[in-house]
């Protein structure tokens, strides 16, 4: 009786599918035709001496676009915590291609990305545009040339995003943080703080929103665009001491309490 009743519920949600594509659709394209005039506008030397509510223009504008991004696609976004203002280095588990765009909806920062995002339609450019600072993954001279960006850029009283995991995960755990990139927030002498992601309903991750197997950017795109509404929340957590212990246990450190945020169990 139970497995009846769980497919008629399935058959149900399947017909709000249609409906969320021809709802969402058609937002997401106007979202994507507004966002290149605007880049165009905010992106520049100019912009920077405008402020909207005591923030900088460009900032603002990001912050706007990129949370009309996610709600667009069917999240509430909900915040916990408040990010430090001024130089700081966030670091976050990475679930989705979408966390960057959480996370600027509540905090403009430059983002150390996998050097792929570059190529990815309108997210890449956009990104490239926010200020994203490209890393080509296994090549150590890439992340040597990273590291002295976001030292310079942290140094100049920016902040920086970064996912210590390397890559999106499952969403099932937080996977070891490599800790090498660490060594940026001891060289500016700027704060570390832990934000936690979540993607799902009650505080519980989503095992739908990261990618599939052998996912495509666009595949998942699609797939997310007649998903299921649920919540997409940031955790900004207490920041993470630089003590003298060194980067590996900074790392540690602000991977276990994002795990301990985010109701994961250390291994």
């Amino acid at each position: 009786m139970n497995t009846v009743v769980e497919s008629i519920s399935s058959v149900r949600r399947d017909w709000r599918k249609p409906w969320r594509y021809l709802w969402r659709t058609p937002l997401l394209l106007l979202h994507i035709l507004i966002a290149f005039p605007l880049a165009l506008i905010v992106f520049n030397p100019l912009a920077d001496r405008v402020r909207v509510g005591g923030e900088r223009l460009d900032h603002w504008m990001t912050r706007w676009w990129s949370a009309t991004l996610v709600r667009i696609f069917g999240f509430r976004i909900r915040h916990f915590g408040e990010p430090l203002p001024g130089a700081v280095l966030f670091v976050a588990n990475h679930v989705s291609w979408l966390d960057i765009e959480l996370m600027h909806s509540r905090r403009t920062m430059s983002f150390v990305a996998k050097a792929e995002i570059a190529n990815w339609p309108l997210v890449g450019w956009l990104a490239t545009r926010a200020g994203t600072i490209y890393h080509q993954r296994g090549s150590a001279h890439s992340l040597g040339a990273v590291m002295q960006r976001v030292v310079a850029r942290l140094r100049d009283g920016m902040a920086a995003g970064v996912f210590p995991e390397g890559g999106a995960g499952p969403g099932d755990c937080v996977r070891t943080f490599h800790a090498r990139i660490f060594q940026v927030a001891i060289d500016a002498n700027v704060p570390v703080q832990p934000v936690a992601l979540c993607y799902g309903k009650s505080g519980k991750m989503d095992l739908s929103v990261p990618f599939g197997p052998k996912e495509s950017f666009f595949a998942n795109v699609v797939r997310l665009l007649g998903s299921p509404g649920m919540d997409a929340e940031l955790h900004f957590l207490e920041p993470v001491p630089l003590n003298g212990d060194g980067r590996r246990a900074i790392a540690d450190a602000a991977r276990a309490r994002i795990a301990a945020a985010l109701g994961f169990a250390e291994p």
